[in-house]
């Protein structure tokens, strides 16, 4: 088995004797990994005490408790699930089917991650707008002190480089007209 600890591995929960060759060639083949695990309970250990990329589950062991598969796919976390029967499928087969549920995993994590990115993005921006905005309406406002005129300005100095520097859109100039100076 590849000792490979740096990225999470695979767990096979499987009865099916001889397969220790096929996990073999599976972490050779995936580089990550692979443990095995006779039984569910062995399973559940196992998951209790580190996380992996797959749990794959044997057909006929899931047939035979489905609870216990339930159980294992509860416990299995962000791991991605597969049933497979070791009985009749190859190992290119198995090793087929977890790099393509590995693959589809990835893009769905970059995806999720394009979109926290971009909602990120957008809240700053927002934030910083709604700053420069309320400085510039502080600004139109009569009778501020210096002192007070001088801090606001600063501040919507602060706000309009910022917003400049998130590439935000252009600020349409309020009422004060000091957004055009900035």
């Amino acid at each position: 088995m590849n000792e490979n600890s740096a990225a999470p591995g695979v767990l096979i929960v499987t009865g099916l004797e001889g397969i220790e060759s096929i996990a073999s060639a599976l972490a050779s083949a995936l580089g990550l990994a692979v443990e095995i695990a006779s039984a569910r309970a062995a399973g559940l250990r196992l998951l209790g005490r580190r996380s992996y990329s797959a749990v794959v589950v044997d057909q006929l062991l899931a047939d035979a408790d489905p609870e216990g598969a339930a159980l294992l796919w509860k416990q299995a976390g962000l791991a991605v699930p597969l049933e497979l029967n070791f009985a009749i499928a190859s190992p290119s087969r198995l090793e087929r089917e977890i790099r393509a549920a590995l693959s589809r995993r990835e893009r769905e994590q970059q995806v999720a991650s394009r979109a926290v990115a971009a909602a990120a993005d957008s809240a700053l921006k927002n934030a910083v707008t709604g700053i420069l905005l309320e400085s510039e309406l502080a600004l139109s406002e009569a009778g501020i002190p210096p002192q007070l005129q001088a801090r606001l300005e600063h501040l919507a100095s602060m706000a309009a480089q910022l917003r400049n520097q998130l590439g935000a859109p252009p600020f349409a100039e309020s009422a004060g007209g000091s957004a055009a100076k900035l």
